[in-house]
């Protein structure tokens, strides 16, 4: 019976065979090291916190390699029908793991659990591959152990090198999160098969090529659903997180990007989400972007900065000003910037701004950029989504306020949006203080924005005297009035001014601020 499943293994030409083994190797490690970034990648766009992400799949994958490279060794005496039979596992697993965990976010609202299942399991079956494979190099041809275990590292670490540069640089950018876990199942599956069907062939009975083809087979066709349905189960699970229809969806190197809308007494409510974040609503957006630019733009005005604000509705309120003549917008995610200028509902809202020949739109790190370009501007406003993630961190440090500063010309103002002086009050001052640290002197100021509630930001200069509050619209505004900025400049006794230390790249304590206070809401 033993000899019906597997026979002693027996190959071909042995240094042909060798050769296609260590391939496979390599084959394997790229993928595996796929399906750990896909799970830290995959986390990061829908949790955030990247370095947590990072961290647990890292973590429980690592220990599960080692409880799977343990429970291989019973599994030696049968090396091939085993070592099939955990590739095809591995193919299905990995290459729907995405898709899974997507779901468990979508549907269940239990992505963490679900990502600690699905990362012991794939680590598993990972460290079983190394001994089984071990094995099957030893009995193609008989070397030294530590020869053998040389050959064989070598390999798995060249292809965890390629599979880490190919996943940010093609199957992200080609492919997606979703299809591109799919398609390395497909890679996975046919490596394995590959060794199992070609090089060792000879060494499986009947029973078991049978039994092992149709689960090749199966599981090709799995995936290849997968691929097909993936487009749809997407659209699905998407909506499934919204209360409101999708009217327009884009995944981005950078973000999820999702516009939305729904008819109301008071006419269309669309809504912007990033990673699943309201960064607008239409019904009162103008009371945000009034607040955010027009007290900035109460000084001089010719050359006006945006960092952030890719909807275009900053923007739209700074082209108001006739005079304000060289406009320049950076926004990281060049998808964000192509939905600004050509989704209706957005063109609409920011009344082509993007478009408009006097502003200028560049697709950089605001950070990165301001460290390369040596222009001054007389208005600075920094428009950034809040800091919970360690990417948008680095946007409110001392580091990237020293930069603001030194750009600004003589006389010149910069504004930022703060977050809630109400439900996060230790981020909101922490900010000023970074501010502060930057070089820039400030006067903090909040509005109601019934979306958000209170909301707060902060005007500056590079000189010691903080700016004064105002306003100079070329025409009278819906929502902003000096009444309202006077008001605005006052803050309750329950949220006075909270002495907190400054956020630096070092040590970004904005971020775990804005994390726990923005937790219990």
């Amino acid at each position: 019976m033993t000899e019906a499943l597997e026979e002693p293994v027996g190959v071909r030409r042995p240094r042909l065979a060798r050769s296609a083994l260590l391939a496979v190797v390599f084959v394997c490690a790229a993928c595996g090291l796929v399906y750990e970034l896909a799970l830290v990648s995959l986390g990061s766009f829908l949790i955030g916190n990247t370095a947590t992400q990072a961290s647990i799949v890292l973590a429980v994958m690592v220990f599960a390699m080692g409880v799977g490279s343990l429970a291989a060794k019973p599994l030696q005496s049968r090396s091939v029908v085993s070592f099939a039979a955990i590739e095809l596992l591995l193919a299905v697993i990995g290459g729907l793991s995405v898709m899974a965990l997507y779901a468990s976010f979508a549907y269940l609202s239990a992505y963490t659990p679900a990502l600690v299942v699905v990362a012991f399991i794939l680590g598993l079956l990972i460290g079983a591959e190394i001994p089984l494979l071990m094995v099957l190099l030893q009995r193609i041809r008989k070397q030294d152990a530590g020869s053998a275990v040389a050959d064989i590292f070598a390999v798995d670490y060249i292809g965890a090198l390629i599979g880490g540069l190919l996943f940010p640089f093609l199957l992200l950018p080609v492919f997606g999160q979703l299809r591109g876990a799919l398609v390395v199942g497909l890679v996975n599956a046919a490596a394995g098969c590959f060794l199992v069907f070609v090089v060792f062939r000879r060494s499986l009975g009947r029973i078991a090529r049978a039994v092992l083809g149709i689960s090749a087979v199966g599981t090709v066709a799995v995936l290849i659903a997968g691929l097909v349905y993936s487009a749809q189960f997407e659209v699905t699970a998407r909506q499934a997180m919204f209360r409101d229809p999708i009217i327009a969806a884009e995944r981005s190197p950078y973000q999820d990007i999702v516009l939305t809308e729904r008819k109301t007494p008071l006419g269309a409510d669309t809504r912007l989400f990033l990673n699943g974040d309201l960064q607008f609503s239409s019904v009162d957006e103008y009371r945000y972007h009034e607040s955010l630019v027009h007290p900035a733009m109460a000084g001089p005005h010719q050359s006006v900065l945006v960092l952030g604000g890719g909807d275009g509705l900053a923007l739209r309120e700074i082209l108001t000003y006739p005079d304000a003549d060289e406009v320049t917008l950076v926004e990281l995610d060049p998808d964000m910037i192509e939905m600004g200028r050509t989704e209706p509902e957005l063109t609409a809202l920011n009344r082509g701004s993007m478009n408009d020949p006097r502003a200028q739109i560049v697709a950089a790190d605001a950070f990165n950029w301001l460290r390369e370009n040596a222009d001054r501007f007389d208005v600075i406003v920094v428009d950034m989504p809040d800091p919970d993630e360690s990417a948008t961190a680095k946007l409110y440090s001392v580091e990237f306020y020293g930069l603001v500063a030194a750009h600004l010309a003589d006389g010149g103002r910069a504004v930022v949006q703060s977050g809630s002086p109400y439900f996060a009050p230790k981020s909101y001052w922490s900010i000023e203080s970074t501010m502060r640290a930057g070089g820039l002197s400030t006067t903090p100021y909040h509005v109601d924005v019934p979306s958000f509630g209170d909301w707060g930001f902060h005007l500056a200069s590079a000189g010691d005297e903080p700016p004064r509050l105002d306003v100079d619209a070329p025409a009278p505004l819906r929502f902003l009035s000096d009444e309202e900025l006077a008001a605005a400049a006052v803050f309750p006794r329950d949220r006075q001014r909270l002495d907190m230390a400054p956020s630096t790249l070092m040590d970004p304590r904005i971020l775990g601020y804005s994390r726990s206070e923005w937790a219990v809401y």
